[in-house]
């Protein structure tokens, strides 16, 4: 009986579960054995393993987080754990391996992929929605449902005390978890990573509000926003292990510059995981059981090198370098929608 190997790396996202138990069922109706490597890519480098059967998958699909658990590990980081990684897959006897993550993730798999030819197949998974090539991921509509949720609270506060509201959410490059919530909750101003922030024209849409009588402002901000250059407000540069700033403060910054621009008081919320976790919605679960029944019907084909993706209606397979670096960021015409709003 042939082995397949499921992992799930980087940040966990709603709808995990529903990939992974739609691998297992489709994989042993078909003759497969399923090996879930445990923790990411640190599980490959450790030979942590669990054998995934029925049971293991049963009533799981409702569960937010990952059953396989999670890490930020980067075997690339020293040329022993590739080594391992590789030398692993083969100890294992798998046929192929299915790493399902961001960005990070399948670039793992991409090099190891177009390095040692490891039959790979990945499955695009984030909150951000902004992985190239896919028009949407899983676990992006359960965040933005929670954000709105989330907003659409923060607003009877705010108008309770006539406070401005500032609103952090995840979005480390681009801003669609910030654009579809706060479009959807009523937003009177949404910061996203692609356009930096004048603190001056935020200040200025405030204004704008409290001027024809509104006393409150509810402003939505990613938490990958930059302030425009040339501000005197100074940002984190700390890097993670894959060379990322390590984000988480812009609602604080912000926040304090429009109370001292504008004078109203202003207050933050940051929501941060809170939009990671809980039980995934309809969309989620479906979309993460196409993305899973895709990925071991390519596997069957001998089809490797690719990664599933939503394009239309349709889950297709794409060549994994096509995902990577280019990331999918929001476009002027859905921000121009947004901005009608603002103020």
């Amino acid at each position: 009986m042939e082995k397949i190997g499921i992992l799930t790396g980087g940040g966990d996202c709603p709808g995990l579960n529903s990939v992974i138990r739609a691998i297992v069922r489709k994989a042993l109706q078909n003759d497969y054995e399923i090996l879930g490597i445990k923790n990411g890519w640190k599980g490959m480098i450790e030979e942590d393993i669990i054998k995934l059967d029925l049971d293991a998958v049963s009533g799981i699909l409702h569960r937010g987080g990952t059953i396989l658990h999670t890490s930020r590990t980067n075997p690339y980081k020293k040329e022993e754990d590739v080594k391992k990684v590789v030398a692993n897959f083969k100890k294992l006897g798998l046929k192929a391996l299915i790493p399902i993550g961001g960005e990070d993730t399948l670039g793992v798999a991409a090099k190891l992929y177009r390095d040692f030819k490891l039959p790979v197949v990945g499955v695009p998974k984030t909150i951000d929605n902004d992985i190239s090539g896919t028009d949407f991921t899983f676990g992006f509509d359960t965040a933005v449902n929670i954000a709105m949720d989330c907003i659409d609270r923060l607003h009877t506060t705010a108008e309770s005390h006539n406070r401005v509201m500032v609103v952090e959410v995840m979005g480390r490059h681009a801003g669609w978890i910030a654009l579809y919530s706060g479009l959807a909750g009523g937003a009177d101003a949404i910061l996203i990573p692609e356009k930096p922030i004048d603190k001056d024209e935020v200040a200025a849409l405030i204004k704008k509000r409290h001027s024809r009588g509104k006393s409150f402002s509810v402003v939505v901000v990613a938490e990958g926003a930059k302030m425009k250059k040339g501000s005197d407000i100074i940002q984190s540069e700390e890097l993670d292990s894959f060379g990322h700033v390590k984000l988480g403060g812009i609602g604080q910054i912000l926040a304090k510059a429009i109370e001292n621009t504008t004078g109203y008081e202003t207050r933050v919320a940051v929501l941060g995981h809170i939009q990671r976790g809980g039980s995934p919605t309809a969309y989620d679960r479906v979309l993460g059981t196409r993305y899973g029944i895709k990925a071991i019907e390519l596997v069957m084909e001998n089809k490797f090198g690719c990664v599933v993706a939503l394009q239309g209606n349709n889950i297709v397979a794409i060549p994994i370098e096509e995902v990577l670096g280019k990331i999918k960021t929001v476009d002027d015409a859905m921000y121009n929608i947004a901005s009608t709003f603002f103020g």
